[in-house]
């Protein structure tokens, strides 16, 4: 495609929601059914505004819900295999959609239903996908080994790096640096300087395959989350209940490969994981997401498992998103997106299902 269509924008023309209905929603005790955002699995969310969040999944479709209100506000259709990763840029009305169809297209809210730029060059499925601090630069990684550094306003690839057996799951920017961390399938961690598009730290091999990333919004902390399987026929040395490497980990970023506490307790694949927003009140918290249908809550200096909850038939749950402090966004590949309310009194923590769409 051409030039980028349009420049940067603030939020001050985005949609608009409405907050009466988070009210209702928090006081029912059952759990709200909408409309579903797509007809099939989903394979990730995001928020792109407090109101908003932004889904991929396995009909092609991008699709854009207003999680308060419970609507479909805009549903985007130019990927001709599924969607495999969402990213938004924050204050910005900018959503970027990478697909098994090797490309990521661009999309504004504000510019119609059309992709406003495309970056095409993977020669496999495009997984991993970050857009630097500054809104000029895009990363993408693949499973063809390949980690490509793009101008987002050309649409045109500035840099390429290929490093064998590292099949990209993930890919995050440290915000207000130029680093960029991604995960793997050969079960390492890199950190890539953009400047000079070279790994700059390698993290110590895990057991198991890294799925996921997650940077803190101070830049100190990483977060990566394995796969494995259940806790039946493993080694004694496997705590009992607990799966084999389905662990979430918290490194150091400022002492590369220092890993501060591991986070226990699902029995298979973690999925995701995530920081959430530091609560007026509490201990600072991660979430994670396992193929077990669980979603956890976690002390993240002590990993204490604060709160676990069930979503039986759910499948899956491959995705989260954090839009406040007590709301979070959950995506599954049997039963949609469920949106999770996080309360905290006397200590407790507790996790809920409100509604789902």
């Amino acid at each position: 495609m051409g030039k980028l269509q349009s420049k940067f924008k603030r939020r001050s023309d985005m949609y608009r929601t409405s907050r009466g209905d988070a009210a209702e929603i928090a006081s029912s005790s059952q759990v709200v059914q909408h409309d579903p955002a797509h007809s099939g699995s989903i394979n990730c969310v995001t928020c792109l505004t407090p109101d908003l969040c932004v889904s991929g999944g396995s009909d092609q479709a991008v699709v854009v819900y207003d999680w308060r209100g419970g609507r479909l506000c805009q549903s985007y259709q130019g990927h001709n295999r599924e969607v495999t990763k969402v990213v938004c840029f924050p204050g910005s009305t900018w959503i970027f959609s990478a697909s098994r169809d090797k490309s990521v297209l661009m999309w504004d809210i504000n510019q119609g239903d059309e992709p406003i730029q495309e970056f095409c060059g993977h020669e496999l499925v495009v997984n991993g996908v970050a857009v630097s601090p500054d809104g000029t630069k895009l990363c993408t990684g693949s499973r063809d080994n390949t980690m490509c550094l793009w101008d987002i306003e050309s649409g045109e690839c500035e840099q390429r790096n290929t490093i064998s057996r590292n099949l990209v799951t993930h890919v995050c920017w440290v915000p207000g640096s130029s680093s960029i961390v991604q995960t793997s399938e050969d079960k390492t961690i890199r950190v890539w300087d953009s400047r000079s598009w070279q790994v700059t730290n390698t993290f110590p091999a895990k057991q198991y395959i890294q799925t996921h990333c997650d940077i803190s919004s101070n830049g100190h902390y990483l977060l990566s989350s394995s796969n494995g399987f259940g806790g039946q026929g493993c080694e004694a040395t496997v705590r009992p209940g607990r799966g084999q490497g389905c662990e979430a980990t918290l490194w150091d970023l400022r002492q590369p490969g220092c890993k501060v506490v591991e986070y226990r307790g699902h029995l298979q694949t973690t999925a995701c994981c995530v920081f959430l927003p530091q609560s007026p009140s509490g201990p600072p918290m991660v979430a994670s997401s396992s193929h077990d249908s669980s979603v956890k809550i976690w002390d993240q200096n002590t990993a204490a498992c604060l709160g676990t909850l069930m979503l039986d038939g759910a499948g899956p749950l491959v995705s989260l998103a954090t839009c406040d402090h007590a709301n979070l966004i959950c995506a599954s590949f049997n039963t949609g997106l469920h949106l999770l309310q996080l309360g905290q009194g006397g200590g407790d923590i507790s996790l809920t299902e409100v509604a789902r769409f």
